[in-house]
């Protein structure tokens, strides 16, 4: 009764009792834990003092076909390095991130237990991979579910066939919001508004900022229920004793 007690006031407070700003989700290659390592391979470095991967990780997130998902970027063709370039920082963001709390979700998938969802995207990065990409070609919409693995690693579904990029995802927003079963939101927000998620930075980690944003907002639109439901249980609690 006191520990429940202790997370509703730390609720009512504005305080969390799973510390959402810096954790790891419960994924195939995520480390339990964030923490510092001392190096990152390449795209991957920016989150080397704070990160959900190993080294090991990051060096497989720059490899075709690697152990990671024994995905292939070229199922319709050899992808474009530049097109490429956005897939790694994509995996980099998705396996290092420890910055990702307010939008992790608990799914009933075999290779994991958890996932993100609407992860609200800078524009700018959304815009540029989409414009490196639009020369490519791809025969799905959403990369997640419905390929053929009866060979070890990802092929076209019988049926379907390879398209221009641009004839699978019209516009930015189709490819940040479909490719991955909605695991980013493309949003309008600049990377210079502290309103959204950036895939690519240098130096310090921007996201912990953005995430702190997001958890209050929310939070903000809880405190009215959270504190209702606090006085009821304290009220509850005194008349049980008393």
């Amino acid at each position: 009764m006191l520990l429940f007690l202790s997370c509703l006031l730390a609720l009512s407070s504005g305080a969390l009792c799973l510390d959402q700003l810096n954790m790891c989700m419960n994924a195939k290659h995520h480390k339990v834990e964030p923490g510092p390592e001392g190096t990152l391979y390449l795209q991957c470095a920016p989150w080397r003092e704070n990160a959900c991967c190993t080294a090991n990780t990051s060096e497989e997130a720059h490899n075709d076909n690697s152990y990671l998902y024994n995905f292939n970027w070229n199922h319709c063709g050899a992808m474009s390095s530049k097109c490429k370039k956005h897939f790694i920082q994509d995996t980099c963001f998705y396996e290092c991130s420890p910055h990702l709390g307010p939008w992790i979700q608990p799914v009933n998938q075999e290779w994991r237990k958890e996932r993100v969802l609407d992860v609200p995207l800078c524009k700018e990065d959304c815009e540029q991979w989409w414009e490196d990409c639009k020369d490519d070609f791809t025969c799905k919409t959403d990369w997640h579910k419905g390929w053929d693995w009866s060979s070890g690693s990802n092929k076209c579904p019988e049926g379907s066939k390879c398209r221009k990029w641009t004839d699978v995802f019209a516009t930015p927003k189709s490819m940040c919001e479909q490719i991955w079963s909605n695991s980013y939101l493309y949003t309008t927000y600049t990377k210079d508004s502290g309103r959204c998620m950036q895939l690519w930075f240098n130096r310090t980690n921007p996201n912990k900022k953005v995430a702190e944003y997001y958890l209050n907002t929310v939070q903000r639109g809880q405190s009215f229920p959270v504190t209702t439901l606090l006085f009821l249980t304290v009220t509850s609690f005194f008349v049980t004793m008393f």
